[in-house]
């Protein structure tokens, strides 16, 4: 068994970081979540404000209106999407960092990487609010499709070629199969 452990113990040891690091935030982020008292959390405000501004400045007239636990998305006067707590991405991004730190790299090269993918994926998140809504306008019909399947293989592909570029280029192991 312990030949096993010695064999093994890179691949168990990025498993041990990711769970570690994926637990901690989603702790972090669910004791977040808890300390709000208005039913909508900070973040996902935010990106309901952005996707509103982002909207308008690419001449697209959508609004967004607050309810109780979430936000309503009308284009052209008509509801068609609603932004909640599990439109944000966090989610997406920490699945994202915890990737990137189980397979690490030098402190400020992945500090660097997991803030400049963070932003990425959080405005690439944003761009794909405003073009779902723009679609559902015009294709309700396709809604499972565009929000269940075209969205979400857009961020997570996104993130798989942030990962691909971080283990090819910065994490350590691409240091120790350039040489």
């Amino acid at each position: 068994m312990k030949k096993y452990f010695i064999l093994y113990r890179p691949f168990l040891l990025f498993l041990g970081k990711f769970f570690l690091v994926y637990l901690v935030l989603t702790m972090l982020y669910r004791g977040y979540l808890s300390k709000t008292d208005n039913g909508i959390d900070g973040i996902t405000s935010n990106v309901a404000v952005l996707t509103e501004k982002s909207a308008h400045l690419i001449g697209v007239n959508i609004s967004i209106g607050k309810e109780y636990m979430y936000y309503n998305i009308s284009y052209q006067d008509k509801i068609v999407a609603r932004i909640i707590e599990g439109c944000n991405a966090i989610s997406v991004i920490i699945l994202f960092i915890a990737f990137v730190i189980a397979f690490s790299g030098k402190l400020k090269t992945t500090l660097l990487f997991i803030l400049s993918g963070s932003l990425l994926i959080y405005i690439l998140n944003v761009i794909r609010i405003v073009i779902l809504s723009v679609l559902m306008y015009h294709f309700p019909e396709q809604e499972h499709i565009l929000h269940g399947v075209v969205f979400p293989l857009i961020i997570y592909g996104a993130v798989f070629i942030l990962w691909v570029i971080w283990v090819n280029k910065f994490s350590k192991y691409a240091s120790k199969t350039a040489k």
